[in-house]
């Protein structure tokens, strides 16, 4: 019996030394980490929303009079017009001719009248100074020369329907006819013009955001096929209506387009930025450990990982403002936090 007791306890002491070893093994491992040094930078709060993005301006020019057809040469490349060119207010596009429509405003006939019914006029405004003439006679000669007047006018309007100007400056947006000499109706499409250098966008926004989101907010709106660009754009309109079926209201964003790089149309991902801080500590949100003790994140110091309890301000998808907790130029965990513990030993990787 006592020989069993000397061997139990032969045991216990063995194995209780082979556990001690292993704890003092696992304490000197050192766990690869990835470490960030915390730098100030700025932190933003917005509201995501998403909406389809439509041009300032938009005209879709069509023939006024059934006329041959024959494209304009853009006078920047020396080509005809193509979609996709830039126009300006005032440069012709198209011509329509049609010389029966031409003889028939009768143009140089009601110009020509025009002067003789000025000169008649001039003569008896000289004849009544002197007594010569009645002030009926001279306003009859008066009337002449403005129903003249009007009626050159009206001439010079016919004959702009012989020619198709852009009125707006834009962007060539489609351009149905192409071919020299094609004979097109009344009413027939020749070229559409948008202006998109400034766009807009109506939203749908929660109304939980209805006493954050203000006109005059910064947006910056994104688009799948620009991912290296944002483009600014502001909060222009808000309305104060509540949708009873969405629960939403509706704003509307004007969007600064320059470079034209959003077209007509897109989807447009947008961030309004209903706050900002400068010069505070941020750090990514996903480094941040739930403990009954409240938010922890790890710092290294001396090769050591401490866990620090910290305190959070602004936040939004992918980051957060620390108010208290850290400090500048401390090094953080960003990566292999997972399997730290208080103290652990760590070896840092990046």
């Amino acid at each position: 019996m006592k020989r069993n007791i000397i061997i139990l306890a032969a045991l216990i002491f063995t194995f209780s030394g082979c556990r001690n070893e292993d704890q003092n093994l696992t304490a000197d491992v050192e766990i690869p980490v990835s470490v960030d040094e915390i730098k100030l930078k700025t932190i933003e709060e917005f509201v995501n929303t998403t909406g389809t993005a439509i041009p300032k301006g938009e005209i879709e020019l069509k023939s006024r009079i059934a006329a041959t057809y024959f494209l304009e040469r853009n006078p920047r490349t020396g080509k005809m017009w193509q979609m996709g060119n830039k126009v300006n207010t005032g440069e012709l596009i198209a011509r329509l001719e049609d010389e029966e429509y031409v003889n028939s405003v009768k143009m140089e006939t009601n110009q020509l009248n025009l002067e003789l019914m000025e000169t008649e006029l001039r003569k008896q405004e000289s004849l009544y100074e002197k007594g010569g003439v009645t002030l009926k006679e001279l306003k009859t000669a008066g009337i002449n020369y403005e129903n003249a007047k009007t009626t050159v006018i009206n001439s010079k309007l016919q004959l702009e329907r012989t020619k198709i100007v852009a009125p707006i400056n834009g962007v060539i947006v489609d351009l149905p006819y192409n071919t020299q000499g094609t004979q097109i109706e009344t009413g027939v499409s020749v070229v559409k013009i948008m202006d998109y250098q400034t766009m807009f966008m109506d939203v749908q926004l929660p109304e939980k955001y209805i006493s954050v989101i203000k006109p005059g907010q910064v947006v910056k709106l994104t688009n799948y096929t620009i991912p290296e660009d944002t483009i600014i754009g502001y909060v222009t309109q808000l309305s104060p209506a509540i949708n009873a079926d969405t629960r939403t209201f509706k704003g509307s964003v004007s969007i600064d387009n320059q470079d034209y790089l959003l077209r007509p149309g897109m989807f447009v991902k947008a961030d309004i930025v209903t706050n900002h801080k400068d010069s505070v500590i941020v750090i990514p949100k996903n480094i941040i450990l739930s403990r009954q003790r409240g938010k922890t994140v790890f710092v290294v110091d001396r090769g050591i990982a401490v866990e620090r309890i910290i305190e959070t301000g602004l936040e939004n998808i992918t980051e957060i403002e620390v108010t208290n907790g850290l400090s500048k130029n401390v090094r953080i965990v960003t990566g292999g936090f997972e399997t730290l513990g208080n103290r652990s030993k760590v070896k840092i990787i990046n």
